[in-house]
């Protein structure tokens, strides 16, 4: 009985407080996350894009005085070693819209750099086909070169004396230039806005070492398209590389912008593995007969409209 009462008492006393007030629980934005391997770098990265002085990282070897016949190649070469294998192996990038990308339609890897391997291979064999195609990305591009994965990397790879040092160049192939592309009306005009801001690039690349030294905070992704995916969700204030790149994210997106001028120069080569001049020199009799027949400015043409009118081939230099 003494029981009951209490639990009476208790239970009147709690009503004579008044109802409780239900606790309020304040939504929160679940932050996107960001993309694998995405990491800040705080010193520009060793691998730095500045030439020594003493080294003329653009001139390459010159083409040999009678460049082989499709299907001809010489015994003992590099080229026929490829020839025999049956076709040539290429590194190059899907990624990339415009140089070298997965059309989602067709699942097909096409582009300006792909359309370039193509080339080499009808060279060799006379049949644009034999071309096996490997994905490469920008920090994995010297490591395959070096591995033996492929037998040239052509993925916008910035020449460059440090790059040298592991592999060997064709000729430049294409000029590009560094600028940043931003969401419309960010306020940034170039890179002289970036210092402070974070800005995205992709691991082993020229761009990277080259917004960090200007004092931008900078994180590294393995792909473009990583730093599009952060642009677009607010974790990165801008991304900042070659504006062929920067053209085909562009074309992407509508809601973003490039601004600024170029910044840096970034001369394209074909990558080739160190000690292989043969296949150099035949690299560059390709871009010769593409700089005299007019489908350098055609490849052009069909990629980079969006730059503009098709400027002259970069003219080749040799140093022997």
């Amino acid at each position: 009985m003494r029981l009951a009462v209490a639990l009476l008492a208790a239970a009147l006393t709690a009503c004579s407080v008044g109802p409780t007030e239900p606790t309020r629980i304040t939504p929160r934005e679940a932050a996107a996350p960001s993309p694998p391997e995405a990491s800040d770098v705080s010193v520009p990265p060793t691998t730095s894009a500045a030439n020594p002085p003493s080294c003329d990282a653009t001139a390459s070897l010159r083409p040999a005085a009678v460049q082989p016949a499709a299907g001809q190649m010489p015994a003992g070469s590099t080229m026929a070693k490829i020839a025999a294998r049956g076709r040539l192996i290429a590194g190059v990038d899907q990624n990339t819209y415009l140089m070298g990308f997965r059309n989602s339609f067709t699942g097909e890897i096409e582009g300006f750099d792909v359309d370039l391997a193509r080339r080499l291979a009808q060279a060799i064999f006379g049949d644009p086909s034999k071309v096996q195609f490997k994905i490469v990305t920008s920090a994995g591009r010297i490591p395959a070169l070096k591995n033996g994965d492929v037998d040239v990397v052509v993925r916008t790879m910035t020449i460059t004396c440090s790059r040298l040092t592991d592999v060997d160049f064709s000729a430049v192939y294409y000029q590009a230039g560094q600028r940043v592309l931003v969401r419309r009306n960010s306020g940034v005009t170039g890179v002289e806005s970036l210092r402070g801001k974070k800005v995205c690039a992709t691991s082993g690349s020229t761009s990277l070492a080259n917004v960090t030294a200007r004092g931008a905070n900078a994180v590294s992704v393995p792909n473009w398209t990583d730093c599009l995916v952060m642009l677009q969700q607010i974790q990165v204030d801008a991304i900042s590389t070659d504006d062929t790149i920067l053209a085909g994210l562009a074309a992407q997106d509508p809601y973003t912008e490039v601004v600024g001028d170029r910044f840096t120069e970034e001369p394209y080569g074909i990558a080739v593995p160190k000690g292989q001049e043969d296949l150099v020199r035949f690299a560059n009799g390709v871009l010769e007969e593409m700089r005299r027949d007019g489908s350098w400015v055609a490849l052009y043409q069909r990629w980079l409209g969006p730059l503009g009118p098709a400027p002259s081939p970069p003219v080749a230099r040799y140093r022997d």
